[in-house]
């Protein structure tokens, strides 16, 4: 009698380790699953509107303003990893 106590004792603890394997995973599985779907993958776009700003001639140091619509045209999450930096290509 005493072998067959022993050997019970000895495989509770594996049942018990595949049971708790088993709930890990799916918790893991259900964590996985409840993330929200702007994480998924793809590609963001910029659409910049207007694409040409034409203030004629100024003055050199006149301060002039103007005002950008930026969207995101792609299917993922777009995300600036710095501040948007804004440089003028032409004129002086």
């Amino acid at each position: 009698m005493s072998r067959r106590r022993t050997r019970r004792i000895t495989r509770r603890p594996v049942y018990f380790l595949l049971l708790a394997l088993g709930a890990v995973l799916v918790t893991v599985a259900v964590v996985l699953m409840m993330r929200p779907a702007d994480t998924a993958g793809g590609t963001p776009a910029l659409a910049v509107e207007p694409a040409f700003i034409d203030f004629g001639k100024v003055k050199l140091d006149t301060p002039k303003t103007f005002a950008l619509t930026i969207t995101n045209t792609g299917d993922g999450t777009l995300r600036f990893e710095e501040d948007p930096y804004l440089e003028v290509l032409e004129g002086c």
